[in-house]
Parts: structure tokens; C-alpha cells; sequence
């Protein structure tokens, strides 16, 4: 598949979620009821306890981050879509999908983005009202049959059952770590507590950065000098 791709038809992302509402008591009512059904089987940990992870579930959190990073000539582009206003944010990333990635050639990149970036984005959309970009029309499909690019995937080489992390890749094939400052289980304490979105969208940013330079290697490239990163606004 890699022997076939532009680099320039490639979009990388990265997106970072933050729950609806910080903590489990402050849920309204009926949505703690079904947040406890989520978890009535499960035997180690209350489903108070289990709000920690609650940023990971479409249903109970949101986007408050997407970074996207692209080729273009030597520069790596990276632009960021970010704050409190989530349809915005949404609207704004579709637009972009819309106008610049929006054919059969495009693809989208991401680390473990077929399991959460792309499904997490495509269940928001669909919540504030907004009908899906060409790009993320992938509604019943399965994982496989979605032709755009997860470098854990990649990892894997068919193996199911293996997990790796950005960072330990990042680590392995001696990349800059993306996890120099925070990392995922920071970010809603961050949001929340610190109210420090610029700190997120550097992370996120980060992550867009490392999810390249590690397909780079992927395909046998060179990869991505300092000096060509441009951070756009």
C-alpha cells in the first residue's frame, strides 16, 4: 500500500478530547444513569472510578483539539483547529476535508486513528448536526475496509491483539518524543483545571508531527528536519 502513496495526497491528524463535564457528579442525572449502565458488568472498578476515562467515549466527551500536518514541497505544514466551541472546530476541519482532501487519492493518517480519531470524529459530527465530509463517510465499514493509513496498524503486521503506543515507536525508532510535557491522561485535567488549550494544541501538535516522521520511516524516507515544520494560523 505505502509503495503506492504521495506524500502530498496524505493529511496526518491528531485530535484531543476532553469530557462533556470534568467530574462524574457533575453529569446530569439521566446521563450518569446511562454512564453507570456502560459499566454495570464491570467487576474492578466503580463506574464513578471510571470516569477518568470518560474522554475517550463520543457519547460523553468532546473535541476541543484536531491538528492536521501536510507535505508541501520540503515544508511539513501543520494547522490546528482548537477552544471551546466544538461545532466550530468541527466545521472548520470539514471545510479543509471539503476543499483540499476530498478525493479518491486523499488519505488520512493517524496513530490508532482507525479505532478512535476517525470514528470519534465522524460520532461528533453526527451529535452537532453536521453531515459528514467525502473523507469520513465510513459508516459500516469495518476497520480494514477503510483505506486510510494507521501506523499502528502498520505496526501490527496483521497481529490483532498487539497495542503500541505513539511514544514507544517514537522511542524505538528514535524520534523526538511527543510526550515531552503531557500526555493523554493529562489533557483533561489540563482543559479543566489549568484551562490551557495553547498546552494541548502543542501536544496535539506534537503528535501530528511524530505520526509523519514515523511513516517517513515506515517507507524508507528521510525524515522531516526542524527547519522545515511550519506551524500555520
Amino acid at each position: 500500500m505505502l509503495e503506492n502513496c504521495k506524500l502530498s495526497n496524505i493529511l496526518f491528524l491528531d485530535v484531543e478530547t476532553a469530557p462533556i463535564v470534568y467530574k462524574y457528579n457533575d453529569l446530569p442525572k439521566s446521563t450518569r444513569s446511562l454512564w453507570d449502565a456502560k459499566f454495570k458488568f464491570q467487576t474492578t472498578e466503580t463506574a464513578e472510578n471510571q470516569y477518568k476515562k470518560a474522554g475517550i467515549y463520543a457519547e460523553f466527551a468532546k473535541v476541543i483539539c484536531i491538528s492536521v500536518g501536510f507535505f508541501n514541497d520540503k515544508e511539513f505544514r501543520i494547522k490546528s483547529f482548537f477552544g471551546d466551541d466544538e461545532k466550530q472546530i468541527l466545521k472548520d476541519f470539514s471545510a479543509l476535508l471539503g476543499k483540499h482532501f476530498n478525493r479518491k487519492e486523499h488519505l488520512l493518517c493517524a496513530h490508532n486513528g482507525k479505532e478512535f480519531d476517525f470514528p470519534f470524529l465522524c460520532r461528533r459530527m453526527l451529535i452537532n448536526e453536521l453531515k459528514l465530509p467525502k473523507a469520513l463517510n465510513i459508516a459500516g465499514k469495518k476497520p480494514w475496509e477503510v483505506q486510510h493509513i494507521d501506523t499502528m496498524e502498520l505496526w501490527k503486521f496483521g497481529d490483532y491483539k498487539h497495542f503500541t503506543s505513539l511514544n514507544l515507536l517514537a522511542d524505538i525508532f528514535n524520534i523526538p518524543t511527543p510526550k515531552d510535557d503531557i500526555d493523554g491522561a493529562d489533557v483533561a485535567r489540563v482543559y479543566w483545571e489549568e484551562k490551557n488549550i495553547k498546552r494541548i494544541v502543542t501536544y496535539c501538535q506534537k503528535d501530528v508531527l511524530t505520526v509523519a516522521r514515523l511513516l517517513l520511516r515506515f517507507m524508507g524516507e528521510n525524515s522531516i528536519d526542524d527547519k522545515n515544520v511550519v506551524i500555520t494560523k
